[in-house]
């Protein structure tokens, strides 16, 4: 997609502090993080959230699941775990309109979430 912020990044044409880039998938830091550790894991292939993820093949949603794990495994600040969160829409707050995956962790985090 053309106008798409997380298009740009993955294409290079905006900077970004990669931490994992495969054929299928780009990782990169959030600037502006919620926790210690955040990165933010995105397809390639354009789609606007997990509400349209039929639009990717199996191999391309196994990528991103694989993608973080290798990232969490990588990073001893996530030892302890971490949390994994994609908005849908909206309501749930999500500020660019392509699929992506937040990692969080490195602190110890509250039980509610809403």
């Amino acid at each position: 997609m053309d106008n798409c912020l997380f298009c740009k990044i993955i294409k290079g044409e905006i900077p970004s502090t990669k931490v994992f880039e495969n054929d299928q998938v780009f990782a990169f830091k959030d600037i502006n993080p919620q926790t210690p550790f955040h990165v933010l894991v995105v397809p390639k292939k354009h789609v606007s959230s997990v509400a349209e993820i039929d639009q990717l093949s199996n191999d391309e949603i196994a990528a991103c699941l694989l993608a973080i794990r290798q990232i969490a495994t990588s990073e001893s600040s996530l030892s302890g775990g971490f949390r994994i969160i994609s908005n849908c829409g909206a309501d749930a707050c999500q500020s660019v309109p392509h699929l992506h995956f937040h990692i969080l962790g490195g602190t110890r985090m509250a039980e509610r979430m809403a």
